[in-house]
C-alpha cells in the first residue's frame, strides 16, 4: 500500500487565493487537513498584496507540511488584468514550494474537473456537490476559491501518483538509452 500524499493545492487569485490541504492515496479514502481563502484589498499596492499570500503561503506551508504543492495552470482569459494577478499569484505559489524543496505540479481546470467529477466541462456546482461528497463534508467552503482548492488537491492525489510514474519510466528509458 502507498503512503498518503500530503497535497497543499493553490487556486492562485490576487484578491482571493483558495488554499486546501488534502492527505489521502487513490482507492483510499480522503482527508480534509486544512481549508482557508488568502486575500488582499484591491487598493494594496500589488507588490505588497504579492508579500502577504507569500506570507500566508509560507505558514501554511509550515504548519500542513505538504509532500506536493498543487497549482491552478493559469488560462488565457479575456482580462488581461486578471491572468496577470492571477499569474503573479501563481509565481508566488511555486516560489514558496521550492524554497522549502517542495515539488510543484500544474493541473489545469479541466483536468481538474474531469478528476473530480468525470467530465472536464462540469460546472462549480457539480465540483462542489463531488467535494463536498469526496471530502464527507456537511456542504462546500466557501468561497468557490476554497472549493476550488480542494478540487484541485484531490485531483492531485488521483492523477499526481501516475504522473509521477511515467516521469520515473521517461528517466529510466532516457538513461537505458545512454
Amino acid at each position: 500500500m502507498r503512503s498518503p500524499t500530503r497535497v497543499l493545492a493553490v487556486d492562485p487569485g490576487l484578491t482571493r487565493l483558495g488554499l486546501g490541504v488534502v492527505e489521502g492515496s487513490v482507492g483510499r479514502p480522503l482527508h480534509l487537513v486544512h481549508v482557508d481563502v488568502l486575500r488582499t484589498p484591491a487598493d494594496l499596492d500589488t507588490a505588497k498584496r504579492l508579500h502577504r499570500l507569500e506570507q500566508g503561503l509560507e505558514e501554511a506551508v509550515r504548519l500542513h507540511r505538504p509532500t506536493v504543492v498543487a497549482v491552478e495552470r493559469v488560462f488565457s482569459q479575456n482580462n488581461v488584468r486578471t491572468v496577470m494577478g492571477t499569474a503573479q499569484a501563481s509565481g508566488v505559489a511555486m516560489l514558496v514550494a521550492a524554497r522549502h524543496g517542495i515539488d510543484v505540479r500544474l493541473h489545469t481546470p479541466s483536468e481538474v474537473k474531469a478528476a473530480v467529477t468525470g467530465s472536464g466541462r462540469a460546472d462549480k456546482a457539480q465540483v462542489a456537490a463531488m467535494v463536498v461528497r469526496l471530502l464527507r463534508l456537511a456542504e462546500a467552503p466557501k468561497p468557490v476559491d476554497a472549493t476550488d482548492a480542494l478540487a484541485l488537491a484531490i485531483c492531485q492525489i488521483w492523477r499526481g501518483g501516475a504522473q509521477n510514474r511515467l516521469q520515473q519510466a521517461q528517466a529510466q528509458l532516457k538513461e537505458s538509452v545512454r
